[in-house]
């Protein structure tokens, strides 16, 4: 055997011995999903358990809303580690497999669902976007039975080196050091749409609301408008489109994506690093975090009008009130009417 005949031999064991693990891709569509199965993923559904049970990729599992179950209401910061284990262990979520993940259409908590594996140590995950209208636009079938995976047994170590603490963002952002995002609305980006103690946007980040990676942004106004059947313009820009979107910003400087709570900015970076950004961060507690330090600088700074509040509230409950009212005389109409016998007047 000559030198070469002999190296060549050799190829195939040192391809496997040296190979570089690979990354799953951030986002999938419906043929990558199917492939992932057949290699023995795990498919998570997030959405709640009522819309799972109407419908679901076969074998995907459930944990219900996963934006409710993993988070704090009050905060919406992550629960404790010990809890996300016990449920994701029950669930059979295992973040050292690999794990794809949906919900509707472009909906976040799908990010959220990756961000969460990602952050407590999973290296294979991915979001498939068009969610369960992309599955069955493509003319696959759904199962409505919860589906089961054997429970395991988790031990999770946050990865905090994938997230941006209200203290990093503070100091850094007055140093210029990293860019920051702003995943949010324009309202709230401009603090006309309060949702935490204050309104209005951390100093030199750049709005980019997330659901400018969709095909038409507008997409879930037109829907609630019905001005469209689907949810189809949901669907993720082409990648020319969302170079220019993000052609203001550095690719190889730190990124850091807020929103409210974290959930919407798990997409847009998602959608980054599809677009080679190699250093972003979510920053988890995004605004209520931020708004909540009340010495960290604030653009277009407004505060919560309790007062306010209460006065539309107080407006809401009339009307409820009055709506009530309404009811109880029809109800006792009809029931007045329904004892009187038939011919006679009552």
């Amino acid at each position: 055997m000559n030198l070469r005949t002999f190296l060549q031999s050799l190829l195939p064991l040192l391809t496997a011995v040296f190979a570089i693990p690979t990354l799953a891709s951030p986002i999938i569509d419906a043929a990558a999903v199917k492939a992932a199965q057949a290699r023995g993923a795990i498919i998570w559904d997030v959405r709640a358990t009522p819309l799972y049970r109407k419908g679901h990729i076969p074998g995907a599992v459930s944990i219900g809303d996963a934006g409710n179950v993993l988070r704090n209401p009050v905060t919406e910061d992550f629960i404790e580690i010990a809890q996300i284990e016990k449920i994701l262990g029950n669930a059979g979520v295992d973040p050292a497999r690999e794990v794809i993940v949906y919900a509707d259409r472009g909906n976040p908590y799908a990010y959220f669902g990756r961000f969460a594996l990602q952050y407590f140590g999973a290296q294979k995950v991915s979001v498939f976007h068009d969610g369960i209208e992309g599955w069955q636009d493509a003319g696959l079938p759904v199962d409505t039975a919860d589906a089961k995976l054997p429970a395991v047994a988790l031990k999770l170590s946050p990865r905090p080196e994938l997230i941006a603490s209200t203290e990093d963002v503070v100091s850094r952002a007055k140093a210029g050091a990293v860019q920051i995002i702003d995943a949010r609305t324009a309202g709230e980006f401009l603090g006309n749409d309060v949702r935490a103690i204050r309104g209005g946007h951390i100093p030199g980040s750049v709005n980019i609301p997330y659901e400018q990676n969709w095909k038409d942004p507008e997409t879930n106004a037109k829907m609630s408008r019905r001005q469209v059947p689907d949810n189809k313009g949901a669907g993720l820009a082409p990648a020319d489109a969302l170079r220019n979107l993000y052609a203001r910003l550095d690719p190889n400087k730190e990124t850091v994506v807020y929103c409210q709570s974290g959930v919407r900015a798990a997409e847009t970076a998602a959608v980054l690093e599809t677009l080679g950004f190699n250093k972003v961060k979510v920053y988890d507690s995004s605004w209520l975090g931020y708004a909540a330090r009340l010495d960290a600088p604030a653009e277009r700074e407004t505060f919560f009008n309790v007062g306010a509040m209460n006065g539309r509230l107080a407006s809401m409950q009339r009307k409820v009130d009055e709506l009530e009212r309404m009811i109880g005389e029809l109800h006792s109409s009809h029931t007045a009417k329904a004892a009187c016998p038939a011919g006679k007047v009552c």
